[in-house]
């Protein structure tokens, strides 16, 4: 009944600004950004149709997409502001002369103005893995029925995406710096056009942990997981029953109570813990009393060594270096080619800055609230799961796409 004099006062308010020379569109100027895919050198040069572009205003989360035309160009209209452009793409042996497979590339913070802009996207080769982080808990509960907030019980999943038993001993476990997505990055710098260069290493800062096992002691078949707990290893819900029950007899566990002596965050794992599931500590770098994994947004790697063992790569001066700025810490220079896994996790803030390359994760995944049991997931294949007769899970190479955030854990009881 109200909705008529609603749109006739619209309607007039658009005839005075018709008056005074504006339109509606002059609100919201637009101009083209023009985006190339730059693949890999050697990969081929000849442009490919089809592939789909997505590109997000950092400021308000809006996202909108477009496909590259038969000359190899996504055009997109926007209104002027700051963007990240991303894509990933899955080629075949018959689409272009490029290989087949994943590749996948991303640009961020891009100033766009009403002048428009042109921009390659440099798009890499991507190996996919047998091993996947399936999920990610790490921002805690309530401490209902008490008071206050709790944070001593992240974990984490380890799943074997492939047709093949994995063999988990040796496999290494670290997050990058800085600890936040909208820390101080000092391993990612911008290039003269805004576009986000990436060091040659991945800075693992604080630890590097490892699976145990003489190489045939730990074996994940198809489709199976494993639980780490990054935090205690023992029965969280006894006193918070928002919390998870972390004393499982297959469950590994980061613990060291000689390096990390905080048993608020490490104490004794509880009596179904194994001891042959305690975590291996390669290297503790900085003087925390507990190994720190971000309640709102780490970066976590699951990596293998390559013609060295974890020990003696670590033990080179040449692969430690300095935190900028910090006497004590320090990080692992880790080549990004030895990563098996990452996932990247922002904040609902406009200035998170990516600390994982392109290469190992083209997105991220957004964790909204902390202290809400939110936990972040890994997408199920469901075609391939119906095909494989186990559990396969998505792997695009880009967290935006292939994980969700859960309401609760998903070892809540």
């Amino acid at each position: 009944m109200k909705t008529l004099p609603l749109i006739s006062l619209a309607c007039a308010a658009l005839c005075c600004l018709s008056c005074l020379g504006f339109s509606p569109k002059d609100a919201y100027p637009v101009a083209p950004l023009v985006i190339t895919m730059q693949f890999d050198e050697g990969y081929g040069s000849d442009p490919v149709a089809g592939l789909e572009v997505l590109a997000e205003n950092m400021s308000n989360g809006a996202q909108y997409r477009a496909e590259t035309n038969a000359g190899g160009e996504a055009v997109f209209q926007l209104v002027p502001g700051l963007y990240r452009v991303s894509s990933t793409v899955h080629l075949s042996a018959s689409a272009s002369d490029h290989p087949k497979g994943i590749y996948s590339g991303s640009s961020d913070k891009i100033r766009f103005t009403q002048a428009g802009m042109r921009l390659s996207l440099t798009m890499m080769h991507v190996e996919t893995s047998p091993v996947l982080i399936k999920e990610i808990y790490c921002g805690g509960c309530k401490k209902l029925p008490q008071e206050g907030e709790y944070q001593s019980d992240k974990y984490m999943i380890v799943h074997n995406n492939s047709e093949e038993d994995y063999y988990l001993d040796s496999l290494c476990v670290g997050v990058l710096a800085p600890y936040n997505a909208t820390g101080n990055n000092h391993w990612a710098v911008r290039d003269g056009s805004g576009t986000l260069v990436f060091k040659d290493y991945a800075p693992v800062i604080q630890a590097v942990w490892q699976f145990p096992g003489g190489g045939r002691d730990f074996c994940l078949k198809p489709g199976a997981d494993a639980v780490l707990c990054f935090c205690g290893a023992i029965d969280h819900t006894a006193n918070f029953p928002l919390s998870v029950n972390l004393d499982k007899e297959d469950y590994f566990v980061c613990y060291n109570n000689k390096e990390f002596y905080n048993t608020q965050y490490h104490p004794v794992p509880g009596s179904h813990i194994r001891s042959d599931h305690y975590m291996n500590l390669v290297i503790k770098l900085g003087k925390a009393n507990a190994y720190t994994v971000s309640v709102s947004s780490p970066a976590i790697v699951l990596f293998r060594t390559k013609g060295v063992s974890i020990g003696d790569f670590v033990a080179d001066d040449s692969h430690i270096s300095l935190v900028p700025g910090s006497a004590d810490d320090r990080i692992v220079c880790l080549p990004w080619a030895w990563i098996l896994d990452g996932v990247e996790v922002f904040t609902p803030a406009s200035n998170n800055v990516k600390r994982l390359s392109p290469a190992v994760d083209v997105g991220y995944v957004t964790l909204s609230e902390t202290f809400m049991q939110h936990t972040l997931m890994r997408r199920v294949n469901q075609e391939a799961t119906a095909v494989a007769g186990y559990e396969v899970l998505a792997d695009s190479n880009n967290s935006s796409a292939d994980f969700y955030q859960r309401d609760i854990q998903s070892l809540h009881e």
